[in-house]
């Protein structure tokens, strides 16, 4: 028994006209559009976050001590010890937070956080450093009911 050898077919796919879509694509669906980038996150929203962070318990204090002032960085240890922030069972979020400018370079920010059934008060001054760097300058934290 002789084997032919003969010379392989080109695909279908080949011998078409392009469609616009690759083609191994089956389906008339297009792919998604990219999806533009956000813009980064205001520094009052990074700090309040960063700041519940280390006043409920969840991050140490050293964490954010690169952006905290040296004032502050004492306010924030005396406070960090007390942890005001913890809730028993229930982690803090931030319910609402603003600010105001009183200055091209600082920002005086207030929050609202919630732990559970407890909602409390968080206060920081912010000041744009000669670094063109936010840093934390001032922390409070009250109760409010």
């Amino acid at each position: 028994m002789r084997k032919v050898m003969t010379r392989p077919r080109p695909r279908p796919s080949a011998s078409r006209p392009p469609t616009g879509r690759p083609p191994t694509r089956r389906d008339s669906r297009r792919p998604l559009r990219a999806i533009p980038a956000q813009p980064p996150p205001h520094p009052t929203e990074v700090f309040a976050e960063r700041l519940l962070l280390v006043l409920s318990g969840q991050r140490p204090l050293h964490w954010v001590a690169r952006h905290i002032a040296n004032t502050a960085y004492d306010e924030l240890a005396r406070l960090a010890e007390l942890a005001p922030l913890c809730a028993d069972g229930h982690r803090p979020t931030i319910h609402r937070i603003g600010h105001y400018q009183p200055h091209p370079d600082a920002y005086e920010v207030f929050a609202r956080v919630t732990a559970g059934p407890r909602l409390r008060a968080l206060a920081f001054r912010l000041a744009l450093g000669p670094d063109r760097k936010w840093r934390c300058t001032a922390v409070e934290t009250e109760k409010s009911h």
